[in-house]
């Protein structure tokens, strides 16, 4: 049992055993190892105890005080080393403690889920009237949506970012804990007595984190490099487009056409494999507008701008290579990636395809006009045998289809 004693000068965690249990190895530990571990989320020291046991005294009901967290101002300041997390935390002093706050169900840490998705070592503040706390409601709802069931935990750093995103800076991104879950192999016979209603939720959820996400970005990030731009999208591409199990950058293919008497090297930035080790390529441009159709038109048509058409010419030569390059790119491409491969997965070159993500549907700073659309439309079709060519705004309507769909 325990329960956080608040003081005039911090907080005292008072723990004693549970009926039946001994606490000798609470002693023991704190003699031995110099540490112990409480709940499976509190660390305390031997300098952390309040009031020693005695030589020989009786330690089948003895309760244990730890210093917990010390009052600065009107927060309570509790050590990382005590979360077993790399930030302090400051907490405000009229928020209610209790062991929920810092611990869900199965002993998930809050806090260490937090701390996982922080670039940095600043103080993590919940409450009060600091400009870089985390507002108590919102903590709260963190606390009500925190998940609780094996499944939900594998999503827990992704919810963790969704909500809190718009209080903290220096985030990691959802990426690592949602491939954790899709491609985790338990999930297929656990999700056999999951209810269907909670996965459904979930992708719900899911599509609305990537939709806001990108929509924050194309607001906020406009000026960064387009090289850091495709590290962001990369976060979302195989949640984007489920069939594809890994992305490759920077795949080297070979060119014997452009000059015959010699093999020349091109580089692909971004490649896709599929469950059956298809390689698809995907060219991801910068959110700029005008990039679609230049302002002016040719005898009524609208011209594609250079931009829509290098992006074009270049993943249709990417292809040619790969498509000309056989069977020796594929023996060459899976000896290459073997190690980021499922076991006995095989590349294969088998009619690649190219996804291409470029501009808005703006031209001269305003929405497409319909004449527009139907020409984009036309020159989409044209292509598509052999490439998707896709706006962020056409992304955007993807995504709020598919949550539309799944949440009807």
């Amino acid at each position: 049992m325990q329960k956080f004693t608040k003081t005039t000068s911090g907080i005292v965690l008072e723990y004693s055993p549970d009926f039946g249990t001994d606490g000798r190895w609470i002693r023991d530990e704190l003699q031995k190892f110099k540490q112990v571990r409480l709940s499976s989320v509190f660390s305390f020291t031997p300098a952390d105890l309040l009031n020693p046991p005695a030589p020989g005294q009786d330690l089948s009901h003895y309760e244990y005080r730890f210093t917990f967290g010390t009052l600065q101002g009107s927060y309570f300041k509790i050590a990382g080393r005590v979360l077993g997390i790399k930030n302090d935390l400051l907490i405000y002093q009229d928020i209610p403690l209790r062991r929920q706050v810092f611990a869900a169900e199965r002993n998930i840490s809050i806090f260490g889920k937090l701390a996982d998705l922080l670039n940095h070592t600043n103080p993590i503040v919940i409450g009060g009237s600091r400009r870089d706390a985390i507002p108590r409601r919102v903590f709260e709802e963190l606390l009500k949506k925190f998940p609780n069931t094996v499944e939900l935990n594998h999503y827990a750093g992704a919810r963790v970012h969704m909500i809190l995103a718009h209080y903290l800076d220096g985030m990691k991104d959802a990426r690592g804990r949602y491939e954790s879950y899709l491609n985790r192999k338990s999930l297929i016979k656990e999700a056999v007595a999951l209810d269907l209603d909670v996965l459904k939720k979930l992708e719900v959820e899911k599509y609305v984190l990537i939709r806001d996400l990108i929509t924050d970005a194309l607001m906020t990030k406009k000026n960064c490099s387009e090289d850091d731009w495709q590290k962001l999208m990369l976060s979302f591409l195989l949640l984007l487009f489920p069939k594809y199990i890994k992305v490759l950058e920077n795949v080297t293919i070979h060119d014997y056409y452009t000059n015959p008497t010699r093999k020349t090297d091109r580089y692909i930035d971004i490649a896709m494999v599929d469950a059956n080790g298809n390689l698809d390529i995907i060219e991801i441009k910068k959110p700029f507008d005008d990039k679609i159709f230049r302002k002016s038109t040719y005898r009524g048509n609208n011209v594609p701008t250079s931009e829509l058409s290098g992006s074009i010419m270049q993943a249709e030569k990417y292809l040619f290579h790969l498509s000309k390059w056989g069977v020796k790119g594929e023996e060459t491409l899976t000896h290459r990636y073997a190690s980021e491969l499922p076991p006995g997965l095989k590349i294969r070159i088998s009619n690649p395809k190219s996804i291409i993500i470029v501009g808005r549907d703006e031209v001269g700073g305003a929405g497409m006009t319909q004449g527009q659309l139907l020409d984009f439309e036309i020159i989409k079709r044209k292509y598509a045998n052999m490439m998707d060519i896709i706006t962020y705004d056409d992304l955007l309507r993807r995504l709020n289809h598919t949550i539309a769909a799944l949440a009807a």
